[in-house]
């Protein structure tokens, strides 16, 4: 069975046959914009967005169904056509196992790509590198290396082929054909250029400003010699592009530069001179892959990387690139393979950010830009490995939430840009409120920053109202999508504002079931979405519970500022009810209509009058409503079976019935109704204990990795979602949905139950190295299918959550409103065989190296720390604590340009 070992520290890994391997691909991307992807077979596609796609766009089964795909074709008298991507017709009819005339060997690392093809038939071998080079311009290169393996000299003829689509991805079954009669081939000295006259897409018939070009050179810079600019051409009366007659027959000849031909399906068909190689000699050729913005020209990009040299210098530019990114936070485990893959994991959050979560093969939906959830999930990550970006980004997110505590689902690719939804249609996750106040906490706990909180901007505004039950019939596209205030000036209030009403709003929008908060169109869980009218997500609640709680215990750290008070829109007063206003929350009809009446208030501007409220009456109520949750969910959503176990009830479905508890057809649990009660502390220590037996014994499936998302609820829900038409096992119907597995580990580890979360973690990352059942590269996938193969893998936001519950909570190492603490949960199968364990990370501006000694480790794995040293010279701390504040000065003190080292003994 094929699979794959790493073969340096930095994260490269080979592996032998991979082609042997379906639905495996590869992801390569820039800051520019460009995205590709490319499988061992080279078939995959290139695109900028969902307007600009150079080749085929591909779902994945389109991988091994479709026959377009990067070519490059070796004819000689000796044996005949050869691919080297393997794509011939004799070699893809080969048998799908046991022995035949080649070896393939991939190696991949951060973000290239090579396969080795060796056929021992015709005595050649193949070297096929591709990347998208670190930077802006929006190409991935190809660098085809041909080597004469064999005794004999070899006479051979050289032919590029990479298909051009050249159009928007909506043209696959819109008007195929038509649109191919746009475009406008033109031959250059060095390859092939599609300018489509229009754009023929849902967004009208305009101008088209965009060229896709394939170029390419040999080694030495030489130009093609000649050209076949259409695909009906190359493949000939009853050919295709796996026995193409261009190549096949010797007699075919192609076009030369200058030639112009208009309205065919185009090809970037390149005819390389005849060479003659000797015994062990290669020839190097370069292939350019671009999709060309106005002003951009085909001569620069040639004069850029139309070299062997060329590619050689951008190879290790971009490869030193994608290192720094990765290289904080690093770890050193006792287990090198487990560091190796944590630098994929540790790389996939930047990923997402440049892909979205579409543009790849499992990810077929969507049509660009980042959804509200991912962005915040992203930012996790970026926070520990990108800080300095963060705070502007995190600012102008905010921007995206509407006065009605609902959001645009879609940030655009400028800051500051929104888009409503993908798909038009008026949505509301009821979760997306809870997400920002996460992420900006771990900011505020990484830099001290509370200035943030009293930072001003504008509010989303579009003709939703009423987290989208309504439509503002006053409103025009041309008043803008900035919330105004009655005379027409845009409305601005601070971010503490904006958290406030995301999480007031969601307080009172409560189900007259459980008086939980609706469950709206869905949570986290797109698939929960046919309960929208009597739906309730208890799980939620908890998270949005925890919020407030938190931020009630945030807020006085203003006041030890200096902040007695804060400014708020007078129109939120009434949602701060415990003020001056009964307590009457157990009124699920009364806290529809206090926010109906904020509802109406705000439908289309604001007054623009703000008034002053202490932070002790802000705290006061917070903690009011905080508290009255807790108990609410403590004591009326926890459930028992009879047979000793217990858990919490996480939904109610449209109809107002509780979901989960013993069922006629079986018990009914899901882990989303675990995570946010552990990790929130509703969950008493007692409770708590009973929900990790439970969670083992219904939701627990070790040949999986680990935890189901639920139970078999036993068969189609129709008041509740979707996702339960799923086979049970997939996706959002009980599969091991990493994203919550990985946030269940982080709720153990909060809750010191850190054996537990080490279980969780190291079960998904076991079953990923286990590859004749996840059979997928290093990293995580979104989930593991019923039969273990790993799925959706490279965008998903479990690589964010896991990434910061190593370094957090693992290893300890986090922030706390700007001071560092260390307070590790390692356990002894994390340390090397000197009982240590390290990890490489930043804070506060400074590179550290802090690496833990654990001389005997305990049967229980519970430390102290015993001392700490700080370049060598000790710290003063506490004996027999758990935990270690460093203060932040004494880290900002450091010398910048250096690493320095944090020795910590545990006993």
């Amino acid at each position: 069975m094929p699979t794959w070992n790493f073969i340096d520290a930095d994260g490269a890994f080979r592996m032998e046959a991979p082609d042997r391997t379906s639905y495996l691909y590869f992801p390569l991307a820039n800051e520019g914009g460009m995205m590709s992807v490319v499988t061992p077979t080279l078939h995959g596609d290139v695109k900028t967005g969902q307007n600009a796609f150079l080749m085929l766009p591909l779902s994945v089964e389109d991988l091994h169904n479709t026959r377009s795909a990067r070519n490059f074709w070796l004819c000689g008298p000796a044996f005949g056509p050869w691919s080297a991507t393997g794509n011939s017709a004799q070699q893809v009819a080969r048998a799908p196992s046991g022995k035949d005339d080649e070896v393939v060997t991939l190696e991949a690392g951060l973000l290239w790509h090579k396969v080795t093809r060796e056929n021992h038939r015709t005595g050649l071998r193949a070297e096929i590198v591709n990347l998208v080079p670190a930077g802006e311009d929006p190409v991935e290169l190809m660098r085809v290396v041909i080597t004469n393996t064999g005794e004999e000299q070899l006479l051979l003829t050289p032919t590029a082929a990479v298909p051009i689509y050249g159009r928007s991805a909506d043209n696959l079954r819109d008007h195929r054909h038509v649109t191919s009669l746009l475009h406008r081939i033109r031959v250059t000295a060095h390859g092939v250029l599609v300018r489509p006259t229009l754009a023929f897409d849902e967004r009208g018939h305009q101008p088209n400003d965009i060229t896709y070009a394939v170029l390419g050179a040999e080694g030495d810079g030489t130009p093609p010699g000649s050209f076949f600019p259409v695909i009906e051409d190359f493949i000939g009366e009853g050919g295709n592009l796996e026995w193409p007659e261009a190549v096949v027959s010797t007699s075919a000849r192609g076009v030369m530069a200058g030639t112009t031909i208009d309205g065919y399906e185009a090809l970037g068909g390149l005819r390389f001179r005849e060479i003659v190689l000797a015994p062990g000699e290669s020839h190097t050729y370069v292939l350019i892959l671009a999709i060309l913005p106005e002003g951009l020209s085909a001569a620069t990009l040639i004069g850029r990387y139309g070299s062997a040299e060329d590619f050689t210098r951008c190879f290790a530019a971009t490869q030193a690139y994608w290192q720094a990114k990765v290289s904080v936070p690093a770890f050193q485990t006792g287990n090198p393979r487990f560091d190796g893959w944590m630098k994929w994991v540790t790389v996939q959050p930047t990923l997402r950010r440049l892909f979205g979560n579409s543009f790849l093969p499992y990810h077929d939906y969507g049509r660009g830009g980042r959804g509200w959830r991912d962005l915040w999930q992203d930012c996790l990550a970026l926070l520990l490995m990108e800080p300095e970006p963060v705070r502007r980004l995190l600012l102008s997110s905010f921007g995206g939430v509407r006065i009605d505590g609902s959001n645009a689902t879609i940030i655009g690719a400028r800051a500051g840009e929104f888009i409503a939804d993908r798909n038009r249609i008026a949505r509301v996750w009821m979760d997306h409120g809870a997400w920002p106040y996460l992420t900006t906490r771990l900011y505020l706990d990484q830099s001290g920053d509370l200035a943030f909180l009293l930072e001003e901007l504008s509010y989303f505004k579009d003709q939703h109202a009423d987290r989208c039950r309504q439509l503002d019939s006053a409103w025009s596209p041309e008043q803008g999508t900035e919330l105004r205030i009655a005379g027409g000036a845009v409305y601005r209030g601070t971010v503490l504002e904006h958290l406030l009403i995301q999480h007031l709003t969601a307080f009172f929008n409560v189900g007259h079931s459980g008086n939980t908060i609706l469950l709206e169109g869905a949570d986290w869980n797109d698939g929960m979405d046919m309960a929208s009218e009597g739906g309730e997500s208890v799980a939620f609640t908890a998270l949005y519970a925890g919020n407030l709680r938190d931020l009630s215990r945030l807020l006085p750290h203003l006041e030890r500022c200096g902040i007695q008070e804060v400014e708020l829109a007078a129109e939120l007063v009434c949602l701060l009810d415990t003020v001056d206003r009964p307590v009457y929350y157990g009124d699920s009809h009364a806290k529809q209509q206090r926010l109906s009446e904020y509802f109406c208030s705000v439908r289309h501007t604001v007054t623009g009058t703000k008034v002053k409220v202490s932070i002790a009456k802000l705290v006061h109520d917070l903690t009011t409503k905080a508290d009255w949750l807790y108990n609410h969910i403590r004591e009326r959503e926890w459930i028992t079976n009879g047979e000793g176990d217990g858990w919490f009830n996480g939904y109610y479905d449209n109809e107002g019935r509780r979901v989960e508890g013993a069922q006629p057809e079986g018990v009914r649990m899901t882990l989303a109704g675990q995570v946010f009660t552990l990790m929130n502390g509703i969950a008493t220590d007692t409770q708590a204990a009973d929900i990790v037996r439970a969670a083992d014994r219904y939701l627990c499936e070790r040949r999986l990795g680990g935890y189901r998302l639920n139970t078999d609820f036993g068969g189609i829900q129709l008041n509740l979602g979707r996702c339960f038409g799923f086979a049970f096992g997939h996706k959002e119907n009980g599969a091991m949905f990493s994203h919550m597995a990985v946030m269940y580990a982080n709720a153990l580890y909060r809750r010191g139950l850190g054996q537990q979360g080490y279980k969780v973690l190291n079960g998904i990352y076991e079953h990923c190295q286990q590859f004749d059942a996840s059979r997928m590269y290093p990293g995580l996938p979104e989930y593991v299918s019923e039969r273990g193969r790993g799925m959706y893998p490279w965008l998903t936001g479990s690589a964010s959550w896991y990434l910061l519950t190593l370094l957090s909570e693992t290893f300890g190492v986090k922030g706390d409103l700007g001071d560092l603490i260390l307070e590790p949960k390692l356990v002894s199968g994390q340390c090397n065989a000197m009982g240590q364990a390290g990890v490489r990370t930043q804070f506060a501006g400074r590179h550290l190296s802090v690496v833990y000694h654990i001389p005997h480790a305990s049967a229980d794995d519970v430390y102290t720390i015993r001392s700490v040293a700080l370049d060598g010279v000790a710290l003063p701390i506490a004996q027999g604590c758990s935990s270690v504040r460093v203060a932040r000065e004494i880290v900002t003190g450091l010398e910048a340009s250096q690493i320095h080292r944090l020795e910590v003994d545990l006993g």
